[in-house]
């Protein structure tokens, strides 16, 4: 992960939070926030409180896998 990344987005590749899913996207992923930054994370829906692994960060976005409920 480059040094840009690690300043822009307030979450890390492997790293695990604890989420509210609040919202879906276009293709059907769950949409969580960590301080205002998008994670989609595949398999949630809306309302949906998940433990999550980080897989990849962007600059705009994360993607990440549900742990658990």
């Amino acid at each position: 992960m480059s040094e840009y990344q690690e300043k822009v987005a307030p979450v890390k590749v492997g790293e695990s939070y604890d989420v509210s899913i609040d919202d879906i996207a276009k293709e059907g992923d769950g949409i969580a926030r960590v301080e205002g930054f998008v994670i989609f994370v595949p398999q949630t829906k809306v309302g949906d409180k998940v433990k999550i692994t980080v897989n990849k960060v962007m600059r705009k976005f994360a993607i990440a896998e549900k742990v658990a409920e």
